[in-house]
Parts: C-alpha cells; sequence; structure tokens
C-alpha cells in the first residue's frame, strides 16, 4: 500500500477503545475540536473519529469527517508512532473550510508535545 492510504488497521473502530481512549488519554482543546490521545502499544497510530449530531446534519457531519481522514493521511509521517488519536468536532465549529481544519488540527497535534508525553 501507499504511504498515503488510511487502511483498516490504522482506525479505531471498536466502541470499548473509544471508551477506554475517553477515560484515560490525553486531552487538548481549540475553538473547533477536542483530540485525544493515549499510548496504544503498537507500532502503529490509530486514529478515532467523533462528529456528534449537534454540529449539523448529516451531510455536514460526513464532511467533516472527510476532511480529518484527509488530514490525518497526509500528516501521519509526523505524527509520533505508538498512540491512538481520537478527534472530535466540537459543537462550536459552524464553520469547516478544509483550511481551518488543517490549520487547528496541525496546531493540536502536530505542534502539541503534551499529548505525546
Amino acid at each position: 500500500m501507499g504511504f498515503f492510504t488510511f487502511e483498516k488497521r490504522e482506525r479505531i473502530t471498536k466502541r470499548r477503545e473509544f471508551v477506554n481512549l475517553n477515560l484515560h488519554g490525553k486531552r487538548c482543546y481549540a475553538r473547533s475540536f477536542a483530540v485525544i490521545s493515549k499510548q496504544n502499544g503498537r507500532d502503529i497510530t490509530r486514529l478515532g473519529i467523533s462528529v456528534g449530531k449537534k454540529v449539523g446534519n448529516p451531510v455536514k457531519r460526513n464532511r467533516i469527517k472527510r476532511m480529518i481522514r484527509e488530514f490525518f493521511r497526509h500528516s501521519k509521517g509526523q505524527i509520533p508512532k505508538g498512540y491512538d488519536i481520537m478527534i472530535v468536532a466540537l459543537k462550536k465549529g459552524d464553520e469547516f473550510p478544509f483550511l481551518k481544519v488543517q490549520d487547528e488540527l496541525a496546531d493540536l497535534i502536530l505542534k502539541n508535545d503534551a499529548l505525546f508525553s
């Protein structure tokens, strides 16, 4: 597979993994997103996405999820390996242009050492 893929093994899919990450992970907030991270004891970084119904209609929620996945695909080489990361879209983020999503997530994930210590 290519470097810019988002494979099944890179996804957090089980409810118990989301709950465990939510209970024991480190949190960091921005205006439109919250990021929760925790070591997973594996050699890959996995991504989980949560977008609640308060954010918008299904079309808007799916668009936000696509943008988050796209950010992860292009940035996973810069993210430390061995972590589970959950990105939660917050209700406050009414407008989600792609460049804003990239900037906020880059500030939270790539430039924040507190999440990965």
